[in-house]
């Protein structure tokens, strides 16, 4: 049966719910954990305690796409998918994929118990995918070298003994990229995939510090994947020699440095449970730490994305540099297909897998309450027409 949108069922009190479903010092606003599909998007336009959650997240993804495609219309850009882009479309894919992932978890999870799990194992799954995204907008465009070419691959030695690449050069410390050419993308994805079984894990154990596990375990990818943003903010720019573009990478630490502190602001929201903590019951609608969570979330995720503009930017700017498909000899090669999509192809195929398993045992401890559930639903339906 069909939930009448002109009478829908009332919202229940955390005593009225599994306790499943119950969120610490959230009271009220509750939906009943077995509403049909069409009752979930419904209830978007209702003032629940997913509301919040879902819109904060949604209403993002229009303004990163805005912000976005800007890049494209830049003068002196290449066209929209050349090579030169994949990573930057890879970050787009990643970031999309969370903000949806993330909206749509909030507003389905009322399906069913299993369907809730589900909903949350693959918004973890997209937040680690989010991280190799960036990492490989890091590794291309914030990369030690830049991610780009020089127009001679083979520069002669400085007559003075200070070999291209030394520390007080341009270039990268030369072991220090080798290990980025090497090891980079690899242990982001790594860390990625230790990121999505370590949050899956918490919504079948761990449960009482489950908030502050899932925080910290996302603080790994981010020193990870930040680490080229690290060494450029300890070297000398690459760009010294091309003021146009020295003056666009110059707003890049400060993008950078919003960005680390909208992430602090977020994690410290996530753990401690403010303002509901202080005052349970009067946040359950509108103001709670998790529509704050996702604010700052969002915040962060927009800085780093004028960050890599900046960078972008800075790039198409330099006279002396090439996008990396353009050279024909590169000492650093430029993104392919494989480098970018395949690397991101993969993590996700990886990452389902993670969560079809998860979602296997979620099936098997949640199934059986289905019926149980649902005859509840049928109950309140028949109390609500009469």
């Amino acid at each position: 049966m069909m939930l009448n949108c002109a009478q829908p069922l009332p919202l229940l009190r955390h005593t009225d719910v599994p306790p499943r479903v119950i969120e610490n010092f959230i009271l009220t606003g509750y939906r009943f954990p077995n509403y049909s599909l069409r009752d979930c998007l419904l209830s978007a336009f209702r003032p629940t305690n997913e509301t919040g959650n879902f819109w904060t997240h949604f209403l993002p993804v229009f303004v990163f796409a805005y912000y976005f495609v800007e890049v494209f219309g830049w003068e002196g850009a290449p066209r929209s998918d050349a090579p030169f882009f994949y990573p930057l479309w890879n970050y787009f894919i990643g970031v999309f994929c969370l903000l949806m992932a993330s909206s749509m978890a909030h507003l389905l999870n009322s399906m069913s118990l299993v369907v809730r799990e589900v909903c949350f194992f693959v918004d973890y799954g997209t937040i680690s995918a989010y991280t190799v995204g960036s990492s490989l907008a890091y590794y291309y465009y914030i990369h030690p070298r830049a991610g780009i070419v020089e127009t001679d691959p083979e520069p002669d030695p400085d007559p003075d003994g200070d070999p291209a690449g030394a520390p007080g050069s341009s270039g990268a410390v030369p072991e220090f990229s080798a290990f980025f050419d090497t090891f980079y993308i690899p242990c982001t994805c790594v860390v990625a995939i230790i990121c999505v079984l370590s949050c899956c894990n918490t919504r079948q154990r761990w449960r009482k510090h489950r908030y502050m596990i899932r925080t910290l375990v996302f603080l790994l990818p981010f020193f990870v994947s930040s680490m080229p943003v690290f060494y450029r903010l300890l070297t000398r720019s690459p760009y010294s020699g091309s003021p146009s573009s020295l003056s666009s990478s110059a707003s890049m630490p400060g993008f950078f440095y919003r960005h680390c502190l909208w992430l602090l602001v977020s994690a410290a929201f996530n753990i401690s449970k403010l303002p509901e903590r202080l005052a349970p019951g009067r946040f359950d609608i509108w103001g709670h730490s998790h529509q704050w969570f996702h604010c700052c979330t969002f915040l962060s995720i927009l800085d780093e994305l004028h960050m890599i503009k900046a960078e972008v930017r800075a790039i198409l700017l330099s006279p002396a540099l090439l996008p990396p498909a353009a050279a024909a000899a590169a000492r650093l090669p430029g993104p392919t297909a494989a480098s970018t999509y395949g690397v991101m192809l993969l993590l996700q195929t990886t990452i389902v897998s993670i969560i079809m398993y998860f979602s296997w045992c979620a099936s098997r401890i949640y199934g059986p309450q289905g019926a149980q559930l649902e005859a509840e639903l049928r109950r309140r339906r028949a109390l609500k027409g009469r």
